[in-house]
């Protein structure tokens, strides 16, 4: 059978080039050269990859297709679609790894016979990785071997490149951004919270595993995992995914939790969750005699509560329980019985408050719910603790960094799980006694009980709230301008972002789509040469750090499959989004950052344009109207149509002394609209609460 040929859509020749889907669209109007689809449907055509990118080349929109890309695109135009070409590419990845001289022998031989050896292969691989009762079925995966000879080949070359668990987290991590719709994925960073807070553990368990992102964080050296999912397909990618990460036991069951528990007898020694959220048919009708519910029966519309005490079911005597949680199943009426035992019988120790925005559903701000199975014989614990990890600047509409984050929910967790009590620290933590929550209502939500802080710490801090305030504002009128003469609009000969990137004069990168580092041959201007980091802890510059003038409030993930570009001095950053005219020229606070996505950035050759200069004309109101996808500039912005007038070096460091001026002007005026709203607030709660006197 002839192998085919591999396509791509608009959304992945916009990834590949670097621009908005718009651009594409644009290109398909301009250009009679542009291939034509070979198909999809009207709406979504699909392209022939090798076609598009001789085309990109020959316009001067790209150098090369990274090997990653041509297997994702593969994957994602897999006839039988983009899981079951991941099962497969996953089993090669596990069977090249595990077996590799196994592997190495068949990939010597034909297409055909080596299509012939992999089921046999794959079989013995998986077997010896995750039981004989996996998940990883092929009921038309192995019957279309013979067509995914090609892929398989190349994503094992792409293992060699990345590393096997690396080029499958890429690959996996793509496949559920195309999917947001289908998937609740956990994200990272809370991920990696709840495994620090349940601690070191043995034996993990995720009852409603999905894609296995808590288990992967969980997982340290030779830890069993144990998950079970009721979607079958991304049960098989997730056991594949944590077969390739971790080198314990793993155990992936498929089935619902709460209606057919995979795990009846086995406990584990921690148990972390992000179940369903408000599932009303979840199994109350035929659940009602369980011998999970320990702590009550559930209510219909408490699911929540029936996966707390289905983890605790599962849990070591001693062993921890992390749940992520709806903010309501602290406080709704009707779970207030089953709250009140888990308090009185010594389960439930914590709640801690996530800012908004931290998972799905990214509008609210979740709960997570520490709990321990209390061991017979010992004395029950007299207090619960109650952290706001936000603390009163997410309270306010502030980003705080990720990383100030989980130091405050994690700080206060270890210290009180050592002494069952700590001192409050007003609008981040406090400890309750058990006696004082037991009322008719059991809110148990933190921000009820927390102490609410005083700007500053009382007067004498708004006093210095006030003197900053005071100097700020004679800061700002000391950088306002001063004149402005009026004249005629300038007829200026202008150039686009994109004819000044086909000259050389500056790179253009998107975010989230840095190349790999280290390619050969790459020269000083190369990203993968002093300008990328192998990722885990790397801050992020986002897009609303971007629009807010803000330090850089994201974190790298661990373990990338693809190294992140840093910002450098001198760079310019656009977000692309619905933030009208708004540029950024980085500066050395802001340097080694990672670029987040919907973030565009500007690396401008430093002998042909001052970034200043490039940075404020880029900023215009007319230049962003006519560079937007549609009439507005609350839409997307296509940077590459953004202009800039053709100017000698020294008439463009002239402009971009003036634009940096303002820039300084415009971050002035933003710290004293900060503080005077601290100060107003500071002046309210003080009068409310009797600590300023209106004398």
């Amino acid at each position: 059978m002839p192998e085919r040929r591999a396509e791509v859509t608009a959304g992945g020749i916009a990834r590949l080039a670097g621009v908005g889907r718009a651009a594409v669209s644009n290109w398909r109007r301009r250009y009679q050269d542009f291939p034509r689809p070979v198909g999809g449907t009207d709406t979504s055509p699909a392209f022939d990859l090798d076609e598009v990118e001789q085309w990109l080349r020959s316009q001067g929109k790209l150098t090369l297709v990274p090997l990653r890309e041509r297997i994702w695109q593969q994957v994602e135009q897999a006839p039988g679609g983009a899981g079951a070409a991941l099962r497969l590419v996953g089993c090669a990845l596990l069977l090249s790894r595990e077996l590799p001289q196994v592997w190495l022998k068949l990939a010597a031989a034909a297409d055909g016979e080596l299509a012939a050896g992999l089921p046999g292969a794959f079989a013995e691989v998986l077997r010896a990785r995750l039981g004989e009762r996996h998940p990883v079925a092929f009921a038309k995966g192995i019957d279309e071997l013979s067509a995914s000879v090609g892929l398989l080949r190349g994503s094992v070359d792409l293992g060699r490149e990345l590393g096997p668990r690396q080029a499958y987290e890429f690959l996996m991590g793509r496949h559920l951004d195309s999917g947001t719709r289908q998937y609740t994925v956990t994200p990272a960073d809370p991920a990696e919270l709840m495994a620090a807070l349940a601690g070191p553990a043995a034996e993990v368990l995720d009852p409603a595993c999905g894609s296995g992102g808590l288990l992967r964080a969980a997982a340290v050296g030779g830890s069993a995992v144990n998950g079970q999912e009721a979607d079958p397909d991304l049960a098989a990618l997730t056991a594949l995914r944590l077969a390739l990460h971790t080198e314990g036991p793993v155990r992936i069951q498929v089935a619902d939790s709460l209606r057919a528990d995979a795990f009846p007898s086995r406990t584990a020694d921690a148990v972390l969750c992000h179940p369903p959220f408000n599932e009303r048919n979840w199994g109350h009708g035929e659940l009602a005699y369980d011998a999970r519910w320990e702590y009550g029966f559930p209510p219909r519309t408490e699911s929540e509560l029936a996966w707390v005490q289905h983890a605790l079911a599962h849990v070591r005597e001693n062993g921890t329980v992390v749940l992520l949680m709806p903010p309501a199943a602290a406080s709704r009426r009707s779970g207030r019985r089953i709250r009140a035992d888990l308090l009185r019988r010594g389960a439930l120790r914590a709640v801690i408050a996530l800012p908004a925005g931290a998972a799905p559903p990214y509008g609210i701000p979740l709960h997570l719910w520490v709990l321990r199975r209390p061991a017979a014989g010992q004395p029950l614990p007299q207090h619960l603790l109650l952290v706001d990890a936000g603390g009163p600047a997410s309270a306010g509409g502030e980003k705080l960094p990720w990383q100030t984050v989980r130091t405050a929910a994690l700080d206060a967790w270890q210290a009180f799980d050592q002494q069952d009590t700590l001192p409050e620290q007003p609008g981040v933590s406090v400890t309750r006694p058990l006696v004082e929550l037991l009322d008719d209502d059991v809110d148990l939500a933190p921000a009820r009980h927390l102490p609410q802080p005083g700007v500053g710490g009382g007067a004498n801090g708004l006093s210095d709230v006030r003197e900053r305030f005071t100097d700020t504002l004679r800061r700002t009128a000391e950088l306002a301008p001063v004149t402005v003469s009026r004249g005629a609009p300038a007829n200026w000969p202008l150039t686009s972002v994109a004819e000044l990137a086909r000259a050389g004069a500056l790179e253009t990168y998107a975010g989230g789509t840095a190349p790999v580092a280290s390619a050969p041959g790459a020269g000083p201007g190369h990203p993968g040469v002093g300008g990328a980091a192998s990722g885990a802890g790397t801050a992020v510059l986002t897009e609303h750090d971007v629009a807010t003038g803000g330090a850089p409030s994201g974190v790298l993930p661990e373990d990338l499959a693809e190294q992140p570009l840093l910002t450098r001095v001198g760079d310019v950053v656009v977000p692309l989004l619905g933030r009208g005219s708004v540029t950024r020229v980085v500066d050395a606070a802001t340097a080694g950052a990672a670029l987040g996505r919907n973030v565009q950035l500007l690396r401008p050759d430093p002998t042909a344009l001052d970034s200043w200069f490039l940075a404020g004309f880029l900023r215009g109101t007319a230049n962003n109207r006519q560079a937007s996808s549609y009439t507005t500039t609350s839409t997307r912005l296509d940077v590459r149509r953004l202009q800039v007038p053709r100017m000698p070096p020294a008439e463009q460091r002239r402009y971009g002394a003036h634009f940096r001026a303002l820039a300084a002007f415009e971050d002035t005026l933003r710290l004293a609209g900060q503080l005077g709203e601290q100060l107003v607030q500071g002046l309210c709660d003080g009068l409310t609460d009797g600590s300023v006197h209106p004398d």
